[in-house]
């Protein structure tokens, strides 16, 4: 069989590895030079711990396809870091224990730890917390450098063509395929077309599968030069807890009740999640943002905020930061969907709206379309 796939995201790359893996021929069309939408403003940030328990199959599916996937192609950097989710106080503390006592926390890999302890697994973090909930099933990837070397490794299959700056203008369903043309009057024909494209919900979606059923949420994130030590886990704070399902709870409701965030924090609906880049430097983040328009520029406050709460943690200075970035998401308005999934046509389909679970569900996704479509 052979696959159009429009869009080189991580949800359009999945897609692709998963019909290669089964032996099929893919054309893969990206309109930047490369991905450039939230694929690569992101973590890198494979979490198992904050899935809901609706999810948690899916999740840990899609752990072990990333890892089997970094042992084939290194360069997308895989790491089973683990994270550690930093408590400061008593009501955060009550989430953490809640979640440790669970009945998925042996599935999660899920342990309550002392700051002696904590400090044993991640001897970086000096500064003042009274736990952390440590995951030893979540890891990272290179965000940055996970595309390129996915598409070298399907390129090797000679099953596979990648085409950048590439604009698909047109999807035409034939009755016995599907055909696009793209914006230098080229043709594909193929069997299946699979539209995923990402934040981008107007246009030739829109077009195909009318108003999707998803919203696009901005955030905001930065990274510093290098740290001079390990990290050797992903770090977040307790206000993590408020925005992942997988802590849902009597407990949440309690510390969302009784806890405020800062000003800052509530307003930019805020979290601080930290990870290592294999050049040293952290990828700090981030905040939530969902009434449009958008903003173009970058709001200060929150990179206070975010350095604040990281340098407490650490016991340190953070790095001078080197970069900071404002990024785009596509997430299903269905909290309880994963992927947004809509038949355009027979051999059209249009696929997004992970939202900020696109790297820790991309390739179980691409898979799961692959078993729901019988390729």
């Amino acid at each position: 069989m052979r696959l159009v796939i429009i869009g080189g995201g991580i949800l359009g790359t999945a897609h692709a590895l998963a019909a290669i893996r089964r032996g099929h021929e893919v054309v893969q069309l990206e309109r930047e030079p490369e991905a450039r939408g939230a694929t690569v403003r992101n973590f890198g940030l494979i979490r198992v711990s904050g899935r809901s328990a609706a999810e948690l199959d899916l999740a840990l599916r899609s752990r072990v396809l990333w890892e089997e996937i970094g042992g084939k192609v290194p360069g997308v950097g895989f790491r089973p870091a683990g994270s550690l989710t930093l408590v400061r106080t008593p009501e955060e503390l009550a989430v953490a224990e809640a979640a440790a006592a669970g009945p998925e926390a042996e599935a999660r890999g899920f342990e309550l730890l002392d700051p002696e302890r904590v400090r044993a697994v991640n001897p970086a973090l000096r500064g003042k917390f009274l736990a952390g909930l440590h995951c030893s099933t979540d890891a990272v990837v290179e965000s940055r450098q996970a595309l390129p070397a996915l598409r070298a490794y399907l390129t090797a299959s000679d099953r596979y063509t990648f085409h950048s700056g590439t604009e698909a203008r047109t999807v035409t369903d034939t009755g016995s395929g599907a055909r696009v043309r793209d914006d230098r009057d080229r043709v594909f024909d193929a069997d299946l077309v699979l539209v995923c494209p990402g934040a981008a919900h107007t246009g030739l979606a829109r077009e195909l599968a009318g108003m999707l059923p998803v919203r696009r949420v901005r955030l905001q994130m930065m990274q510093t030069a290098a740290l001079g030590e390990p990290l050797t886990t992903a770090v977040a704070d307790g206000d993590s807890f408020r925005y992942y399902p997988g802590f849902a709870g009597p407990e949440v409701d309690l510390l969302n009740r009784e806890q405020s965030q800062t000003a800052t924090a509530a307003e930019h609906k805020m979290q601080l999640l930290c990870v290592q880049r294999l050049h040293g430097g952290v990828t700090i983040g981030d905040t939530h943002e969902y009434t449009e328009p958008f903003a173009f520029d970058l709001d200060e406050a929150p990179y206070e905020h975010l350095t604040a709460v990281a340098e407490e943690l650490l016991g340190r200075e953070l790095p001078p930061i080197v970069r900071r970035w404002a990024g785009v998401y596509s997430q299903s308005a269905d909290p309880d969907v994963p992927v947004t999934r809509a038949r355009a046509d027979r051999h059209v389909r249009v696929i997004t709206g992970p939202g900020g679970r696109g790297m820790t569900l991309g390739p179980v996704l691409g898979e799961e379309t692959a078993d729901l479509l019988g390729l």
